[in-house]
């Protein structure tokens, strides 16, 4: 049985990053759903317990003897471990796109001392701007060759509180009890690329941007299959 693709968008940004793999994996015989984490619990920030949430929501339906493959991009790498041990379905793999990886155990910071002084004082009333607000327009404009698609992912965009930064993810123990893998973009990511080969995952590159799933879906959709289908 073919796994069900799960597309788990970061929470800075939405399900807009993944909806064009989501259409093109569709197109090619699988099934996917996108989890929409923007408007989770009426509006709450997606503090992990809400991820969780949203993901179930988004497989009510679904068989739970249906196989999923977890699929996360950016920030989204770190609730992977909550969402795995959240779920009644078989979990058949995990694939990490240009994500930060969770902790070996304990918890994880949802962002680095170093992040969250950049972001204090982009802080008004406890609420930041839209994640592509924090950047320089030479840093965006790379990601998106389509006007279309930019605007689409730009206008979803939460405002987020910086409380959503300060939280502490759990890693609950043996949540890697399936393969795990890495798809690698950008530069940025290096390092979290290298640290999946130190946990002996298979690590695969294709150049691009942050954002090269919005670029390029079928290359994507390639490189999800083989990594997310194992035998």
């Amino acid at each position: 049985m073919k796994p069900l693709f799960v597309l788990v968008h970061s929470p800075s940004v939405g399900p807009s990053t993944w909806l064009p793999v989501a259409d093109h994996l569709t197109a090619a015989g699988h099934q996917a759903r996108v989890p929409s984490l923007v408007h989770v619990g009426s509006g709450a920030p997606p503090f992990w317990p809400r991820v969780v949430s949203a993901v179930r929501e988004a497989l009510r339906g679904v068989p739970v003897d249906r196989p999923v493959t977890l699929v996360a991009h950016s920030n989204a790498g770190l609730f992977i471990p909550v969402i795995r041990s959240g779920l009644d379905h078989p979990v058949a793999a995990s694939v990490f796109v240009d994500a930060a990886l969770p902790a070996r155990t304990g918890t994880t910071p949802v962002a680095s001392p170093e992040l969250l002084e950049f972001l204090g004082p982009k802080a008004v009333n406890g609420r930041l701007p839209r994640w592509t607000d924090w950047w320089d327009e030479a840093d965006i404009a790379p990601m998106f060759s389509d006007p279309v698609a930019r605007r689409a992912v730009i206008d979803e965009q939460p405002a987020l509180p910086l409380s959503y930064y300060e939280q502490h993810i759990p890693v609950p123990g043996g949540w890697d009890d399936h393969p795990c893998s890495y798809l690698l973009f950008s530069p940025p990511y290096d390092g979290c690329a290298a640290e999946a080969l130190e946990r002996g995952w298979r690590v695969v590159r294709r150049p691009g941007t942050h954002l090269h799933q919005i670029a390029d879906p079928p290359a994507t959709v390639r490189h999800l299959v083989e990594l997310g289908t194992p035998a």
